[in-house]
């Protein structure tokens, strides 16, 4: 690979923001496809395709046979809230090859004890969240069901480009969550991006079957196509 084209993939590694690498299987020519171009990209499908599977490999196309080589950030959950269905979420996110970072300013309920081996933040979201940075390869899940603590989190959130935001509640407790967002000043569009009440309606009960359900509409909204459908 060329010197530069490696340098520029590693910066784009360590700022988590992804890229494809496109090799000219025929001629050996690669060119890098940073993902805020792919819409202009004349494979743009193709390449956003393979960049929401996060698969490399060999693809057919109008250009020849070419290898994608795709660098994406692994997907990161910040769980507002470390309560019950923090603790079944963790193992199962784990072993789908997320990072899984807790943030709850109540230390009680914030301790290694409760979460092993995992990233906590013992302090309210709007002082944890922008050390922690926001991206587009991140899924924001608020569990605490108490606005104090959720709120600011979301008002990152909304403002951000994270992929999921999901928060717990029922549609009464939502009703009464997007009334505190229209006075905060979001519009309809931007409060529509959460996934409320959160997780797939799977008739979850238990923390794990709830923390499975927010699993599985993450692991939707991210290999998904806007459609339904895969690739």
């Amino acid at each position: 690979m060329d010197l530069l084209l490696l340098s520029k993939l590693n910066e784009e590694r360590a700022a988590r923001r992804a890229a494809v690498l496109v090799t000219d299987l025929a001629q050996g020519i690669q060119r890098l496809v940073f993902e805020a171009e792919l819409a202009s990209d004349p494979l743009s499908g193709v390449l956003s395709d393979a960049l929401r599977m996060g698969k490399s490999g060999v693809v057919e196309t109008p250009e020849g046979k070419l290898f994608l080589t795709v660098q994406a950030p692994i997907v990161r959950i910040v769980a507002i809230g470390a309560v019950h269905i923090s603790q079944a979420l963790v193992p199962m996110a784990q072993q789908l090859g997320f990072d899984v970072v807790i943030v709850d300013p109540r230390t009680a309920f914030a301790s290694p004890e409760r979460f092993p081996n995992v990233e906590m933040h013992a302090e309210w979201p709007d002082i944890a969240l922008p050390k922690l940075g926001v991206d587009r390869y991140t899924a924001m899940v608020m569990l605490t069901h108490d606005p104090k603590i959720d709120d600011p989190a979301l008002f990152i959130a909304l403002k951000s480009p994270s992929f999921y935001i999901g928060a717990l509640g029922s549609r009464k407790t939502h009703a009464t969550r997007v009334e505190r967002l229209k006075e905060a000043g979001f519009g309809q569009d931007e409060i529509a991006r959460i996934h409320a009440p959160i997780g797939l309606n799977i008739g979850g009960i238990s923390p794990a079957e709830v923390a499975l359900s927010i699993l599985a509409q993450i692991t939707a909204q991210l290999r998904l196509k806007p459609d339904g459908t895969r690739a």
